[in-house]
């Protein structure tokens, strides 16, 4: 299964970012080879508006599957929902840390958005 973990770098030791919409990176992990790959998401941090629409779009393009975040805002969820991504909120540590609490069913499978939208703006 593909998966994606928002970051704070480029590697499984850097923190989880607790934002999705202006999350610095997206770390696309398969949890079948073990294998990574790093996303950039600059254009959704840079943003006025839009990060969720734009950091949602980017999940769906890269094949994931499922999502692990600390927050998800309403149009990140819309955008995810609508192409049938999961969402699973509360993830903290390191991507690493994120991926093994994901890989135990320790991460909260959300239902809808957990924060405003904005949230984690500046």
């Amino acid at each position: 299964m593909k998966v994606i973990v928002t970051s704070t770098g480029d590697t499984l030791e850097t923190p989880v970012d607790p934002r999705l919409g202006r999350a610095a990176k997206f770390i696309l992990y398969d949890t079948e080879t073990k294998e990574f790959s790093v996303i950039d998401n600059s254009a959704s941090v840079a943003a006025a508006h839009g990060a969720g629409v734009t950091a949602g779009q980017t999940i769906a393009d890269a094949g994931a599957e499922a999502v692990i975040t600390g927050n998800c805002g309403p149009r990140a969820f819309q955008v995810l929902s609508a192409a049938g991504i999961k969402v699973y909120v509360g993830a903290s540590g390191t991507v690493a840390d994120a991926i093994e609490q994901f890989e135990e069913g320790k991460l909260q499978q959300a239902g809808d958005a957990n924060v405003q939208g904005h949230f984690g703006l500046a």
